[in-house]
């Protein structure tokens, strides 16, 4: 049985997924959308809609934490999948109210769960080095 926070997270990274296959452009529609999918859980879907908006009010400044983190790796090259799950977790380093640990073990899990089987160390790296430059570790 997974924790409440944790759904919320997957259904956010799904949301960011379809936002960003669909474009932005209609948020309301693509949430409909995935509430309609993913099941009647009403008030996760607002929760996760909820982190969904702060990641993209501050998805500017999240890619570029993303983009100096992942030196190696041009950030708009790197998998949807992967990308949003280092958003979410850059996101929620830079709020600063979960602690890190827990920030990286939640997004490992996203990335086991969602990506390819390279994809949670890489992961792993990138949001460690962005808690450490953040202060965070």
């Amino acid at each position: 049985m997974l924790r409440p926070e944790t759904k919320r997270r997957a259904r956010a990274l799904q949301l960011l997924y379809v936002l960003e296959t669909v474009g932005d452009g209609d948020q309301n529609a693509a949430s409909s959308g995935l509430a309609r999918l993913t099941g009647p859980e009403p008030a996760l879907h607002e929760e996760a809609v909820a982190i969904v908006e702060g990641v993209m009010l501050q998805r500017d400044a999240i890619d570029k934490v993303a983009a100096r983190a992942t030196e190696h790796w041009r950030f708009d090259r790197i998998a949807s999948v992967e990308r949003n799950i280092l958003r979410l977790g850059i996101h929620e380093l830079m709020l600063g109210v979960v602690p890190p640990k827990v920030v990286l073990d939640e997004s490992i899990w996203l990335a086991h769960r969602f990506a390819g089987p390279k994809a949670p160390s890489f992961i792993n790296g990138v949001l460690d080095r962005v808690a450490r430059d953040l202060g965070r570790l």
